[in-house]
C-alpha cells in the first residue's frame, strides 16, 4: 500500500468515527471543530484540494440535523398512519412510546440562533434573505398529531420554497430550546429507539419493523433558483419519480413535485415550444451526429428510462425526436411528459418535442389524462390539467432531420388549395390533393382540439392520418378525421419536398392487429411502403401495449437510429418491456376496450370496402402520379396483401398470424423489416380439393409464405456467395 492510499484510509476512519460519535454534552465550539475535523478528512478521501470553510461547516451540520429529524418524522407519519385494530393496550402504549420518542427528536433546531446562522454564511456565495425555517435554516414543526401542512424550507442556495409535507400539528420551537446536543446521531440510553419485539400483528409479523421497513418519504423537489436547470437535476428528477411510483399513491405526488416547479417547469418549456416552427428543421451533419427517433409513450415512464438508457440520453452529438402521444392509457403520463419537458429546457436543439394526437382535450377526457393529473394534484388538479393543456398547444406539429427525412405523429395532409373535378357534366366536385411543407408552416397550430372542417384541417390531418396500401388520397372513415393515403402518395410528397424517408407513429398492434394489410407492430415498427424515391415506416414504441385492457398485447417497442452521413437509412432497435410498479388505471377498462374495438372493427370493415375511394378524391395532380408509377408496381410485385386477403384465420384461433415482413439484422448493429418476396414455385400446392374453408386459405397462405422464406434464404446465399468470390479474385 502507498503512502497516499495510507493517508486516504487514515482519514476515512476519523470520518467514520466521528459520524459513529454521540454529541450528547458538548458545546457549540466543540462540535464546530469535530465537524469542521470531518470535513477536512473527507476532503482528503475524495481528493478535493479546497479549503473547508465555516460555511461548509454550517451546511455540514444542517444536513446532519436533517437526516436525523427526516428519519424520526417518518416513524411518526408511518406510526400515525398505522391501524391499531386488534392490539391490546400495552401493544399500542408501547407503539405510542415509540411515536413519543420519534417527535422528540424531530423536534430539531438550528445549530445556534438566526444570527449565528446569518454571521456562518457572511460573505460566502449563499446568504439567506430571511431565516425563519429550517432543512438547512433556523427552526423545524414539532410532531405531534398527523396532519398535512405547509412548511416553507431553504434550500442549499438560500431560496425559500413552500413543501407540503405530511407531517402533525406543528409549534415552531424557541430559540431557547435550540441545544446542540439535538444534533446527535444517536438516542439516549434511556430512551431507547425500539421497542420491544411485543408488537406482532395477526399474522405473527412485526408490525413495527414493516413499517420501519418501508421507504422513507421523499424529499420535494426545489426549482433551481437561478432558472437553470441542470443535468444533476434532471438526475434528480428521475431518481424522485421513480422511487415515488414504487412505493406512493398517486395522490401524494404533489408532495415530491410541487406545483411551483410545475408551473417553473412548464413556463419555461412553453417559452421554448412557442418560438419553433410547425416544422422543425433539424441540422445534425457532424461526423458523429446521430438522431434517435421515438414514437408513441402513452404514460409508460420506466419503459421511457429503459429506451433513454439503451438508445443513450440527449447529448452534444445525440438528437431526439419525440412523435407525440406522450400520455393517456398509461399510469404516469404526467410523468413522461414533465421528464421530456425538463430535457426541452435543459437541451432545446438536442431536445424535439412534437405533438400527437392524444395532447388534446378530447382525447385526455377519454383516455386517463384528467384524472391522472386531478388525482395526483388534488384540489390543484384543474389549474395543472388546464397548464398542460396550454403547453399542448405550443407543440410543434413535425420536423425535418438533415434535409432528407420527415417526421410527425400521423402522416401527410391535405393542400388548402380547393381542386375540382367533373364526376359528371353538371356536377363538380371538390377533390382533395395533397400538401406541401410551406402549406404545413402556415396552418394554425394552438388549436387544443383538432377541427372537423375549416381553414385548418391540416391541424387533423398531420395528427389523425393513417397509411394504406390502395392509390391517392381520401377521407379516413375508420377514426372519423384525417386521411387515408397510399404509395402513390407517399412518393409524391418525398419528391415535392425533396426528402428520402417518412416515419410516422400513431399506430401500435391494438390497430394493426387482424388488418393483414402491414406489419403487425408486435416488434415496434412496420415498413408500410417502399418506393423509388424512399421509405415510410410506422413506429411504435410502448411495449406490452396498452398499459391497462382486457387484451394486452406482448409487442415489443421499437425506436429508430439515424446516423450521419447517411440519415436516410434508419437502424431500428426493438426492446421489451420493464417490470413496473403496480397501479391503478386513470381510465375505465371496459369503456376503454369498448371503444378500441368498435375502433378496430371500423377500420377492418372500412377497408375492404371497394367502394372506399371516390373517383374524384383519387386523382392527385399529374406530375405527382408519373413520379410515382414505378413505384406503385413495384409494391404491388413485392406486396403479400392479396395472399394474406381472405383468411380468416381467427376462426381458426390464430390471433396473430405470421406476417410477410420478417426482422434482419443491419450493418448499423440494429434491425431492418424486410418484406418476404413471393417464390417463383410453392412446394404442397395445389391442396386435396376436399379441404374446406377456412383452412384451405390457410394453408395456402402458410404455403406461399413458408416457400417465399425459402426462396429468399436461397438468393441470400447466392448473393453471400458471390461477394465471397468477388473479394477472393
Amino acid at each position: 500500500m502507498d503512502r497516499e492510499e495510507r493517508i486516504k484510509n487514515a482519514c476515512m476512519k476519523i470520518v467514520e468515527c466521528i459520524n459513529a460519535m454521540s454529541f450528547v454534552n458538548l458545546d457549540d465550539q466543540r462540535v464546530h471543530s469535530l465537524v469542521m475535523m470531518r470535513e477536512i478528512a473527507r476532503g482528503v478521501v475524495e481528493n478535493k484540494d479546497r479549503k473547508v470553510t465555516k460555511s461548509d461547516v454550517t451546511r455540514a451540520l444542517h444536513s446532519s440535523i436533517e437526516k436525523m429529524a427526516s428519519t424520526c418524522r417518518d416513524i411518526v407519519y408511518k406510526l400515525s398512519k398505522m391501524s391499531y385494530k386488534g392490539l391490546d393496550d400495552q401493544r399500542i402504549q408501547s407503539l405510542l412510546r415509540v411515536k413519543e420518542i420519534a417527535a422528540k427528536h424531530a423536534k430539531v433546531a438550528s445549530v445556534e440562533s438566526d444570527t449565528w446562522i446569518k454571521e456562518s454564511l457572511a460573505g460566502e456565495e449563499m446568504q439567506p434573505s430571511s431565516v425563519d425555517v429550517l432543512v438547512g435554516g433556523a427552526e423545524i414543526m414539532v410532531v405531534e398529531e398527523s396532519l398535512v401542512v405547509e412548511t416553507e424550507l431553504r434550500n442549499e442556495d438560500g431560496h425559500n420554497v413552500v413543501q407540503k409535507r405530511p407531517v402533525t400539528r406543528a409549534k415552531l420551537t424557541g430559540k431557547k430550546d435550540m441545544q446542540i446536543e439535538e444534533v446527535q446521531r444517536k438516542m439516549p440510553e434511556d430512551e431507547p429507539p425500539e421497542v420491544e419485539a411485543q408488537l406482532i400483528n395477526e399474522n405473527g409479523k412485526n408490525q413495527l419493523q414493516e413499517i420501519l421497513s418501508q421507504a422513507p418519504l421523499l424529499q420535494s423537489l426545489i426549482w433551481p433558483p437561478d432558472d437553470c436547470i441542470t443535468l444533476d437535476w434532471i438526475w434528480s428528477l428521475i431518481s424522485t419519480i421513480k422511487q415515488f411510483s414504487q412505493n406512493h399513491p398517486p395522490s401524494e405526488f404533489q408532495l415530491v413535485m410541487p406545483i411551483s416547479v410545475v408551473d417553473k417547469l412548464v413556463d419555461n418549456a412553453s417559452s421554448i415550444l412557442s418560438k419553433e416552427p410547425n416544422c422543425v428543421k433539424i441540422d445534425c451533419h457532424g461526423v458523429d451526429s446521430r438522431v434517435v427517433v421515438v414514437g408513441d409513450i402513452h404514460g409508460q415512464f420506466h419503459d421511457l428510462l429503459h429506451l433513454l438508457e439503451n438508445a443513450g440520453f440527449p447529448s452534444e452529438n445525440q438528437f431526439y425526436v419525440f412523435n407525440g402521444n406522450y400520455v393517456d392509457r398509461g399510469a404516469w403520463g404526467l410523468e413522461v411528459f414533465l421528464l421530456l419537458l425538463a430535457w426541452k429546457v435543459l437541451m432545446p436543439h438536442r431536445v424535439y418535442l412534437l405533438r400527437g394526437n392524444h395532447e388534446s382535450k378530447e382525447c385526455t377526457l377519454a383516455y386517463g389524462f384528467e384524472k391522472e393529473v386531478k388525482t395526483k394534484f388534488g384540489d390543484q388538479g384543474e389549474y395543472v390539467y388546464n397548464k398542460f393543456l396550454d403547453c399542448f398547444k405550443e407543440l410543434p406539429l413535425a420536423s425535418v432531420i438533415a434535409g432528407s427525412v420527415y417526421t410527425t405523429h400521423g402522416g401527410l395532409f391535405r393542400s388548402t388549395r380547393i381542386a375540382y373535378s367533373r364526376r359528371s357534366r353538371r356536377k363538380r366536385t371538390q377533390r382533395l390533393e395533397l400538401g406541401s411543407l410551406e402549406e404545413l408552416s402556415a396552418v394554425k397550430r394552438s388549436l387544443i382540439d383538432v377541427p372537423y372542417e375549416g381553414p385548418n384541417m391540416i391541424l387533423t390531418d398531420v395528427l389523425w392520418s393513417d397509411p394504406s396500401q390502395r392509390q391517392g388520397i381520401c377521407k379516413n372513415r375508420a377514426r372519423g378525421r384525417g386521411l387515408w393515403w397510399g404509395p402513390d402518395c407517399t412518393e409524391a410528397f418525398l419528391k415535392m419536398s425533396k426528402l428520402k424517408l417518412i416515419i410516422r407513429s400513431h399506430e401500435g398492434p391494438d390497430v394493426r392487429t387482424g388488418q393483414h394489410l402491414f406489419g403487425d407492430m408486435l416488434c415496434g415498427y412496420s415498413l408500410d411502403h417502399e418506393g423509388e424515391l424512399g421509405k415510410l415506416y410506422t413506429l411504435f414504441s410502448a411495449p406490452d401495449y396498452p398499459q391497462f385492457g382486457r387484451k394486452i398485447f406482448t409487442n415489443e417497442g421499437a425506436y429508430a437510429v439515424l446516423q450521419s452521413p447517411n440519415f436516410e437509412n434508419p437502424s431500428f432497435h426493438s426492446f421489451k418491456a420493464v417490470e413496473k410498479p403496480k397501479a391503478d388505471p386513470f381510465v375505465d377498462v371496459d369503456d376503454y376496450d369498448k371503444i378500441a374495438s368498435s375502433k378496430r372493427e371500423d377500420q377492418i370493415a372500412t377497408s375492404d370496402e371497394e367502394d372506399e375511394i371516390d373517383i374524384g378524391e383519387r386523382d392527385l395532380t399529374s406530375t405527382h402520379a408519373q413520379s410515382s408509377t414505378a413505384a406503385i408496381s413495384s409494391l404491388q410485385k413485392s406486396s403479400p396483401v392479396v395472399m394474406a386477403s381472405g383468411v380468416d384465420f381467427e376462426a381458426l384461433g390464430i390471433s396473430n398470424p405470421p406476417s410477410w415482413s420478417v426482422l434482419l439484422p443491419n450493418d448499423l448493429g440494429g434491425t431492418q423489416l424486410v418484406q418476404v418476396p413471393q417464390a417463383p414455385e410453392v412446394e404442397g400446392l395445389p391442396l386435396p380439393p376436399n379441404l374446406e374453408e377456412p383452412h384451405k386459405s390457410a394453408y395456402e397462405y402458410l404455403f406461399k409464405l413458408v416457400a417465399g422464406l425459402k426462396h429468399m434464404l436461397q438468393t441470400r446465399e447466392i448473393e453471400s456467395k458471390g461477394q465471397k468470390r468477388k473479394q477472393d479474385d
